[in-house]
């Protein structure tokens, strides 16, 4: 896998209307996430859905998502399938209010990658190879970034990836942090 065009070449891609123009600011940080709808539910499309604004907010599970407008540049299944909706050159919308050495908006100077799961559910195997291959290409076009967690960014407002998210299995990770 390579990174050309600020895709991953070997990813499905989908396109997300959630993003738009970054600023001149370079890139400097990768924020890990989250994600799993319903919650705890691993077997849906539902996260393609709502990255896509297709995901039906009728359902009772999602009455709060109505008008949610949200993506990421990567997605990372279970079974470590990669899809990227964001090319990196572009500002996803993932981070929300956010602030990382003094600057806010997270979103105007990092890429947000998306681990399928839950704060209490382990991820995968499969979810941390792929995550290292995706950080190590990032690094890799575009510079030593700073790696964080969408709760260290965004302290008290979330909890990603959660108590379960092994520090540890992340080769390029800051800091290493002990599993609770």
């Amino acid at each position: 896998m390579k990174i050309k065009d600020h895709l991953l070449t070997d990813a499905r891609f989908i396109h997300s209307p959630n993003q738009d123009d970054r600023s001149a600011t370079d890139l400097i940080l990768i924020v890990i996430h989250g994600i799993s709808l319903p919650p705890g539910d691993f077997d849906s499309d539902d996260i393609i859905l709502l990255f896509t604004n297709q995901l039906d907010c009728s359902k009772e599970a999602y009455f709060d998502l109505l008008d949610v407008k949200v993506s990421s540049h990567i997605l990372i299944r279970r079974d470590g399938e990669i899809i990227q909706f964001v090319p990196f050159n572009r500002r996803a919308w993932h981070a929300g209010e956010s602030s990382f050495k003094g600057m806010t908006g997270c979103n105007d100077f990092s890429i947000g990658i998306e681990l399928e799961g839950t704060d209490d559910t382990p991820y995968s195997k499969e979810q941390y190879l792929a995550l290292n291959s995706v950080i190590d290409l990032i690094q890799s076009e575009y510079g030593n970034l700073s790696l964080k967690g969408h709760s260290d960014i965004s302290p008290g407002r979330k909890t990603d990836p959660g108590s379960c998210f092994d520090w540890s299995k992340v080769g390029s990770a800051e800091p290493k942090r002990p599993l609770h």
